[in-house]
């Protein structure tokens, strides 16, 4: 579905962009909201006058990109934004802003899609934006967000607030990186120490036999106790016992069976 946006919408566009999103979206967020409207053929042709007469507005020749770019150096644009108690926004300072706040304190007009923010300003504080006028004719401009109600010396304190939590958060998230680091290291070292004792035990110099592992004394015992059980039984088989008295009858293994003389 085609829509025109009435407000900056993060990661969709900015204000008085014709963009295509889903209908389901429009119709349950953006239209409900009042930060889009539908895309009539009445209103894509007053965006089309609108954007020719900006446009005439804009540097259209060196010249001009330069005499703006000096005044754009000049100029300090001040805005006065809801912030909490550590200095961050209850909303934001997008391009668009910028650019009609420009337009509207100094009359200058610049497209929107010039003034390289990145991403929208979301805590006080002064900012420094790059803004492309022309082909090799930039300006840099100066912006003051400040909270309601507070003055200089209050944004530049929560500034430093803001910087000093940054600077803590980062110095926390460094010193977690390196012992994970650390820990990873020691790991590694671990495993490779693991796996080359593992390679040593289980393999012996050329020529040299490996000495048996040492036996259970359960199993040793058992194992020699078998030993004398089996020599006990071949000395009984090999032994043979003769009566004390003549002619008695031998024990031992029987003679071959001889058959009578005739």
């Amino acid at each position: 579905m085609q829509i025109i946006l009435l407000k900056d919408v993060e990661k969709v566009g900015l204000r008085g962009e014709v963009v295509d999103v889903a209908r389901g979206y429009a119709r349950n967020y953006l239209l409900p909201r009042h930060l889009a409207e539908p895309a009539t053929a009445g209103r894509l042709e007053e965006l089309q006058r609108r954007d020719e007469l900006r446009s005439r507005q804009e540097a259209r020749t060196h010249d001009d990109a330069r005499e703006i770019a000096a005044r754009v150096e000049q100029a300090v644009l001040r805005f006065d934004v809801k912030a909490g108690p550590t200095g961050s926004l209850f909303g934001s300072v997008t391009a668009t802003d910028i650019a009609d706040r420009l337009w509207s304190d100094h009359r200058i007009r610049v497209d929107r899609r010039k003034i390289e923010l990145g991403d929208a300003i979301k805590r006080v504080g002064r900012y420094e934006v790059p803004v492309e006028l022309f082909t090799d004719v930039d300006a840099s401009l100066r912006l003051e967000v400040v909270p309601e109600g507070g003055d200089i010396a209050a944004m530049e304190e929560l500034q430093a607030a803001a910087e000093a939590e940054d600077a803590v958060a980062a110095e926390a998230a460094a010193a977690e990186a390196e012992a994970l680091a650390e820990a990873s290291e020691e790991e590694e070292v671990e495993t490779v120490s693991a796996v080359a004792a593992a390679e040593e035990s289980t393999s012996a110099p050329a020529g040299e036999e490996l000495d048996p592992a040492p036996e259970e004394p359960v199993a040793l015992a058992e194992r020699e106790a078998a030993i004398e059980a089996a020599a006990a039984i071949e000395a009984t088989d090999e032994l043979v016992v003769v009566d004390s008295e003549p002619g008695g009858p031998s024990v031992g293994p029987e003679a071959p069976e001889t058959a009578p003389e005739r």
